[in-house]
């Protein structure tokens, strides 16, 4: 009966050993021993010290290894293409536009050509009638010469024009005076030059006067085109 008992403590003991689980290869280990027969307890531990020995070993190598695997540094992580962080691509220099350059206007070709000395001769009628004008005063002096080139009424040449005598006098009053003897501005030197481009021709006027100190009532008859400064412009 004793017997019988403690075989049933034994049995017991092993079993609780194998439900436990510490380890599947504990189990096994387990497994592998046969059972013995003992009277006491003290037997027991006699019988099976061995075992408990062996297992305890095989439980402290199995915490080492997992305090091994536990403490085993993680592999870096590569970044994945989607995770990976692009730095932003360097953007192009902007191209400076090429700067426009405003072409020079060509040279306008005068619609009248005549020769250094009359061009001289010229732009010193128009010094003495118009000096104290405007320069667009002087320009349209200019200009009525010019119109009167044009027209069947005159001589067809500047020349001619400024040293055309109307009755026992010139047409114009420095001439007759010597006025037209003193040298022009560089004013009226260019006012010339600007009419002989015909860019505004004033209604083809072909006289001009100073209502102040005109002597001729005739001339008041004409159509008034334009007044500039003290001159009016007449057809």
């Amino acid at each position: 009966m004793k017997n019988t008992y403690f075989k049933k403590v034994a049995v017991a003991c092993v079993a609780t050993f194998a439900f436990i689980g510490i380890h599947n290869s504990t189990v096994e280990a387990i497994t592998q021993y046969e059972v013995v027969n003992v009277e006491s307890l003290v037997d027991i531990g006699q019988a099976y010290g061995p075992i408990m020995n062996e297992l305890n070993q095989e439980n402290n190598q199995n915490d080492d290894q997992k305090e091994i695997i536990l403490n085993k540094p993680e592999p870096a992580v590569e970044q994945s293409a989607e995770t990976k962080v692009e730095e932003p691509a360097t953007s192009e220099p902007e191209t400076a536009e090429p700067e426009m350059v405003t072409p020079e206007p060509a040279p306008v070709t005068p619609a009248v050509t005549i020769s250094t000395q009359e061009k001289d001769l010229f732009a010193r009628l128009v010094e003495a009638e118009a000096k104290g004008e405007s320069y667009e005063g002087k320009v349209a002096v200019a200009t009525v010469v010019l119109n009167r080139v044009d027209s069947p009424e005159f001589p067809d040449t500047v020349t001619g024009v400024i040293n055309e005598v109307v009755g026992d006098a010139y047409a114009f009053s420095p001439v007759q005076n010597g006025e037209i003897n003193k040298p022009a501005s560089d004013e009226s030197i260019r006012a010339v030059e600007e009419a002989l481009t015909r860019q505004d021709r004033l209604n083809d006027c072909i006289y001009f006067y100073n209502p102040e100190i005109a002597t001729d009532s005739w001339i008041t008859t004409r159509e008034v085109v334009k007044t500039v400064g003290n001159h009016v412009f007449a057809k």
